[in-house]
């Protein structure tokens, strides 16, 4: 139920859903805004046209355009997160305090939004100290999501990734893999369950992690899943999600993706990065582009759909054609349609990533940044769909995933 009223020259929005409460404050000069889960943990922001977004793990993204409608990005440091967190919530206070002198709002507030309000204005520091211990008491690091899957439900059955060697990628460098054992797994769960509490309803999936989870045999994975189906109503919050290489990809057969189907597996993203072999090898990326297609396809005949990711840039200038011709022709072999997903994910480097380092050594040219968009529209526009749709294509700017 939306509520608006005015009061103190703003106009004042209330929007109550099932999954969160947004709070709009509206003058001739800003609009500001600000939304929380049901546990009362501010999620996004609006102020002075910089948007914020928040995560679990505490971590605050903000972004802004300039003058030049070119995007920005800053992580908030301490005093900065503090700042927005005590703005967010006196805010509410505001509201609260103005509601004793009279409700202004039409159709007026119900009992259970002024109750709701009244609890987001109460919310302080140590609300939000208390929720970072306990986060980090049952999470490992979450290195990375598919950005559809920002607001999943994550769920650690594995920790690490089972390659950990691409160059290009540091997020798991920092642990081994590992599988959970059930009773390890059922653990896990309950504490996420208490955890997020009354903010699951904001969770849209269930992610399975780490970073290619499904590479679990089989006849381990299925009674994991299953312990998830003990606690969680898996058709009800969406679906199981996850990450897979795309060399692990063929290890399961078409039964195996059958009977994960069946266990309410929607989507499996797969980094495919390009089609070009040598340059998979420059990346030391497990592999071939084959066995990606074929891990594709076999996951497709079992009615999963897949989410494809292509690395921009990598390479540079020496890679250029061969990794646009050849990713152009293995997804074009994959009979991708509106179920699935192809992603476009920039390379971004940095001076501690191996990538780079190696590509120093080898003299790679790199690409500039109209050159990388001209590389992925080259590859866009030559991309062939099946006759059951397009997929959604998207961008994948790692820079932005906060969880």
């Amino acid at each position: 139920m939306v509520h608006i009223g005015n009061w103190d020259n703003k106009t004042i929005t209330v929007s109550q859903k099932n999954n969160c409460v947004t709070i709009s404050i509206e003058t001739a000069k800003e609009t500001q805004v600000f939304s929380f889960d049901k546990a009362g943990r501010l999620w996004t922001a609006l102020l002075k046209k910089i948007s914020y977004r928040r995560g679990l793990n505490g971590n605050v993204v903000a972004k802004w355009n300039s003058d030049r409608d070119i995007l920005h990005r800053k992580w908030l440091n301490e005093q900065e997160k503090s700042n927005l967190l005590s703005k967010a919530h006196s805010t509410i206070q505001m509201i609260v305090d103005s509601l004793l002198v009279k409700d202004y709002f039409l159709p007026p507030l119900t009992t259970k939004t002024v109750s709701e309000l009244m609890h987001l204005a109460k919310v302080g520091v140590d609300f939000y100290q208390d929720d970072l211990q306990d986060y980090h008491s049952i999470y490992k690091p979450v290195g990375i999501l598919p950005p559809d899957q920002y607001i999943s439900f994550v769920l650690q059955l594995t920790e690490g990734c089972s390659f950990n060697k691409c160059t290009f990628c540091t997020f798991y460098r920092d642990r081994q893999f590992r599988i959970k054992q059930p009773q390890e797994f059922e653990n896990h769960i309950n504490g996420v369950i208490n955890f997020i509490g009354d903010g699951l309803s904001l969770r849209r999936t269930i992610f399975l992690g780490d970073a290619n989870a499904l590479v679990v045999p089989t006849n381990k994975l299925i009674p994991l899943i299953e312990v998830i189906h003990r606690h969680l109503d898996v058709e009800k919050l969406g679906g199981l999600f996850a990450f897979l290489d795309g060399f692990s990809g063929e290890r399961k057969n078409a039964q195996d993706y059958k009977n994960l189907f069946q266990l309410g597996l929607k989507k499996i993203y797969i980094g495919l990065e390009s089609g070009n072999n040598q340059l998979l090898k420059f990346l030391n990326k497990p592999g071939t582009a084959k066995e990606a297609l074929n891990a594709v396809r076999l996951i497709k005949s079992a009615g999963i759909s897949v989410g494809i990711i292509i690395l921009l840039g990598a390479g540079g200038k020496q890679y250029q054609a061969a990794h646009i011709t050849d990713t152009v022709d293995i997804i074009n072999q994959m009979g991708l349609d509106a179920d699935d997903l192809v992603y476009f994910s920039e390379l971004i480097e940095s001076e501690g990533l191996t990538y780079t380092q190696n590509a120093f050594n080898t003299n790679l040219i790199p690409l500039s940044s109209a050159e990388t968009q001209l590389q992925r529209k080259f590859i866009e526009e030559n991309l062939i769909f099946s006759e059951r749709g397009t997929p959604h294509i998207s961008t994948y700017d790692i820079r932005d995933f906060v969880y």
